[in-house]
């Protein structure tokens, strides 16, 4: 790297706004916070003083329990926002809802939210940097982080590694960053699915490779991974059933043997066993899917680091 990239203050989107020699860096400081993680006592006081929000208006569990916990790893205090319980559900708007927060003294906020596009709103009306901690259909880019992560910490260089990603592609806001990211560090990306879950002009929009055949799809492999079947979007019709889905792209002992011998198996989670994932394959020697929940914690660690000019 030719000098030391600028991250305090920045907002995290999606991985188009950062250079492929940036996010090297941050998968370098999660190297880093990764060790921090091993240790017998894991927090350090780098963020002392500082807090960061999760304002989770969408549902999820690991997502934020696992930036709740990066930020407590670096000793920053955390506020935890979520619709459920909160003045969203009586009908306060989100600006107000930020400007609430933001009086608190709010120094860095994780968004989750089903409309693509509010964590820059939330930027808009904060003032703050914000982490996109996945936005509707949009982007999760701490998810692809983590992901390129997994496969860096396990193969090394990602220039010319070859990865399937296998699943509900049109509905998947991983993907999207999956394939911002592992595209702008060189790696080979093939998705495959069903034509009806398999957005038009993925080809040229992200420079992949589709394939609707699994066993073509997985041909010389290194890296395969799973995406969850969003069951909720079952009533769309887009899909005659979860048995026909599993009869064509389930990951099992059988459809797995055309992919490299030794690949590596990774899901972002929650998985549908029995659907997308057999449990052979989940939890096999191969599969590095909770190693990607313990890489999320890291990941988001040296996220909230940079961005917010912790002290070592």
């Amino acid at each position: 790297m030719e000098s030391t990239p600028q991250f305090v203050g920045r907002s995290l989107y999606d991985l188009d706004d950062y250079s492929s020699d940036e996010i090297m860096y941050i998968l370098e400081a999660a190297k880093g916070m990764k060790e921090i993680n091993l240790r017998e006592y894991k927090k350090i006081p780098t963020l002392r003083g500082k807090t960061v929000c999760t304002l989770f208006v969408e549902d999820s569990t690991r997502t934020r329990m696992s930036f709740e916990l990066a930020a407590s790893r670096l000793s920053a205090d955390v506020v935890s926002f979520q619709a459920t319980v909160s003045s969203l559900k009586k009908g306060e708007s989100l600006q107000d809802t930020v400007n609430t927060l933001n009086a608190m003294g709010i120094d860095l906020y994780c968004i989750r939210h089903s409309s693509p596009g509010s964590p820059q709103l939330v930027h808009k009306y904060s003032g703050k940097p914000v982490i996109n901690g996945g936005d509707g259909r949009h982007a999760h880019p701490t998810q692809a982080l983590l992901d390129i992560f997994s496969i860096w910490e396990r193969l090394g260089n990602l220039k010319g590694l070859k990865i399937t990603i296998v699943g509900d592609i049109l509905n998947s806001r991983v993907v999207r960053s999956d394939l911002i990211g592992m595209t702008k560090l060189g790696m080979e990306v093939t998705v495959c699915g069903p034509r009806t879950l398999m957005p038009a002009n993925m080809e040229q929009i992200y420079g992949c490779k589709v394939e609707y055949d699994l066993a073509e799809a997985l041909k010389d492999a290194d890296i395969v991974m799973g995406l969850r079947m969003q069951l909720e979007r079952m009533t769309e019709g887009l899909f005659p059933s979860l048995e026909e889905y599993s009869r064509h792209y389930v990951l099992s002992k059988e459809t797995i043997k055309y992919a490299k011998k030794d690949a590596l198996i990774m899901h972002p989670g929650p998985m549908n066993r029995g659907i997308e994932i057999l449990p052979e394959i989940a939890d096999s020697a191969q599969s590095i899917i909770v190693e990607q929940v313990a890489n999320g914690v890291a990941v988001r660690m040296a996220l909230m680091f940079l961005i917010l000019g912790g002290k070592l």
